[in-house]
């Protein structure tokens, strides 16, 4: 008689062991976050420029009623744009609890599954910039994915040009 109480217990472990992501494209680079973060992927809107932000904060944006500050990321993590035409660009609204952030990207390609023990560590760097907000790297491919955690990109500085563009527009 076999043993299908191992087999699920495996698949469980397996199951748990998958994380699924949103891959896009800034610039000449591939990066990713984790999907159960997205709220939705839509066209890059026009959005109404708060003064006194910093320059990858492109101001505010109405989405059925709600009001979502929206970031540059190319700017914020000063990635060169990889062409001048912006037709291709995306908003990707992510769910930062209590608020919502609209995140422009070049293009949004895909959903990977990733299984956690295919993430490699992310490298020390030597940098004079904060690079925790970067999860991991998946391979795939010859290409690198970095894993972003997107609450950590912002600093302080940018949380606390949300609040007050929210609060200007309520």
């Amino acid at each position: 008689m076999a043993d299908y109480s191992k087999v699920q217990e495996e698949d469980m472990v397996n199951d748990e062991m998958l994380k699924r992501y949103l891959e896009f494209s800034l610039g000449e680079e591939t990066y990713a976050v984790p999907l159960l973060k997205v709220r939705e992927v839509i066209a890059r809107p026009e959005t109404t420029p708060v003064p006194f932000t910093p320059k990858h904060f492109l101001g505010i944006m109405n989405l059925r009623g709600q009001v979502i500050s929206v970031i540059d990321l190319r700017s914020k993590l000063n990635i060169n744009r990889k062409k001048e035409n912006d037709e291709d660009s995306a908003v990707i609204i992510v769910d930062l609890d209590p608020i919502f952030l609209g995140v422009v990207v070049d293009s949004v390609n895909n959903v990977l599954t990733l299984n956690l023990s295919e993430v490699n560590e992310t490298p020390k760097i030597d940098s004079t910039k904060n690079t925790e907000y970067i999860e991991g790297v998946y391979r795939k491919d010859e290409h690198l994915i970095l894993l972003l955690n997107i609450a950590q990109v912002l600093d302080i500085e940018d949380r606390k040009a949300i609040q007050s563009s929210i609060k200007k527009a309520a």
